[in-house]
């Protein structure tokens, strides 16, 4: 059994196609809608599921956010793409584990610089279509 955890170190990022290797941070999740459903009494009869959404934010370094722009044609707001999260270095023997988001479109684009920093920093949120864990 391999106890090994990736690291940092092991995480590439590949949106429409092209690894990110400005990336700093990402973050990504599944949720669906649940809500308790009453009768009589106080507690809960059951719990019932509604829709499921997919929606995230990745971090990359403000060239990273220029060539995305660039990409959509001046804003990262019209694209649409497909991004892939891969786990593992397969040189230094780790199984990859790739999580695949469809039809990503990216909410925001916001820049911010403050005095004393030493380079731009840009969190984009997005949502999705699908995430596909252990493509």
């Amino acid at each position: 059994m391999n106890t090994r955890e990736y690291e940092w170190a092991d995480v590439t990022v590949i949106i429409g196609g092209r690894d990110i290797t400005g990336v700093r941070g990402i973050k990504y999740m599944e949720k669906i809608e649940r809500e308790a459903v009453y009768a009589k009494g106080r507690k809960p009869k059951s719990i019932q599921s509604g829709n499921i959404s997919y929606e995230g934010e990745i971090t990359v370094l403000q060239t990273e956010l220029d060539a995305l722009s660039e990409a959509g044609g001046g804003t990262i707001l019209s694209l649409n793409v497909d991004c892939e999260f891969n786990y593992g270095n397969p040189s230094a023997g780790d199984e990859l584990k790739t999580d695949r988001m469809e039809g990503i479109r990216f909410t925001q684009s916001e820049k911010e610089l403050k005095q004393g920093d030493k380079f731009m920093e840009v969190t984009i949120p997005f949502v999705a279509i699908d995430l596909i864990n252990n493509v």
